[in-house]
C-alpha cells in the first residue's frame, strides 16, 4: 500500500516536472526540485482524498461528456494544488488543463513500465 503511494507521488513528480520543462514560463516553481516534491506529494494526497468524492458528485457530467469532464476534474485538483501551496504556481486554469494532459501521458507511460503486471488466466 505504501509502495503504490510512493510509486504514485514518484509518478506525478516526473509529470509536475514534464509539465514544467514543457510549458516554461506557465508553471512557475522557481527552479527548485524540492517544490516539485511536495507539489508531486500534495497533488497525491489530494488525488487519493479529494478526487474520489468530486467524480461521485460530478458522475452526470461526466457521463453526459462521455468521461472528457474527468480532464475539468484533474486539472481542477492540480488547480487545487496550488493554492494548499503558493510556492507552486500555475498561470491560469487553463494551464492547469493542459499540464493535466501532460501529467496523463506520463502517468500512463511510467504506469506501464514501473507497475508489475499480472499473468491473465486464460
Amino acid at each position: 500500500m505504501l509502495r503504490k503511494f510512493a510509486l504514485r507521488v514518484l509518478v506525478n513528480f516526473l509529470g509536475l516536472w514534464a509539465a514544467a520543462e514543457l510549458m516554461t514560463g506557465s508553471i512557475n516553481y522557481n527552479d527548485k526540485l524540492r517544490v516539485l516534491v511536495i507539489a508531486a506529494l500534495i497533488f497525491s494526497v489530494v488525488n487519493a482524498v479529494i478526487r474520489p468524492l468530486v467524480v461521485i458528485l460530478s458522475l452526470p457530467a461526466i457521463v453526459l461528456t462521455l468521461g472528457v469532464f474527468t480532464l475539468i476534474i484533474n486539472a481542477f485538483m492540480l488547480y487545487l494544488v496550488t493554492k494548499i501551496y503558493p510556492s507552486f504556481q500555475l498561470r491560469s486554469f487553463w494551464t492547469a488543463v493542459v499540464a493535466t494532459i501532460i501529467i496523463w501521458v506520463v502517468n500512463y507511460l511510467l504506469t506501464e513500465l514501473l507497475e508489475p503486471k499480472h499473468a491473465k488466466s486464460v
